[in-house]
C-alpha cells in the first residue's frame, strides 16, 4: 500500500493519493499534497477544503463537481460557487483535487 509522510508521520494512501482514513487528516498534510502538486494553500482553497470536510460529515460522502458548485453557492454565494473559480484554485480538477487534500475519498463519479 503506498504511503506519504509527513511531520514525522506515515499515512496510508491508495493508488491515486487519496488518504485511506479521513479521520487522521491534517492540515500539515494538505499543505504537503498542495506542494508536492506545485500548489500554496491561500485562505481561498482552506475555505473549500473546511467546506468539504464539513459536508462530508454531514452526508457521508465527498461530492461531485456539480453537487460541490451547487452546494457552495448556496453557502458562499455565485461568486465562489461556479466551476471557472474553483478550478482556477484547483486545476487538477476542484472536486478530486480538493478533496484529496480535504483527505476525503475520490468523489463518485470521478474518473
Amino acid at each position: 500500500m503506498p504511503t506519504i509522510e509527513c511531520d514525522g508521520k506515515t499515512y496510508d494512501v491508495d493508488e491515486e493519493g487519496y488518504l485511506q482514513d479521513w479521520q487522521i487528516w491534517s492540515e500539515a498534510v494538505a499543505g504537503y499534497m498542495a506542494k508536492q502538486d506545485g500548489l500554496e494553500l491561500s485562505e481561498a482553497h482552506w475555505e473549500v477544503i473546511r467546506f468539504l470536510r464539513d459536508y462530508f460529515q454531514k452526508y457521508q460522502i465527498a461530492p461531485m463537481i456539480k453537487i460541490l458548485v451547487k452546494e457552495i453557492a448556496k453557502t458562499m454565494g455565485t461568486e465562489k460557487g461556479n466551476t471557472k473559480y474553483l478550478y482556477e484554485l484547483y486545476p487538477a480538477g476542484p472536486a478530486k483535487q480538493a478533496c484529496r487534500y480535504a483527505g476525503l475519498p475520490k468523489p463518485t463519479g470521478c474518473v
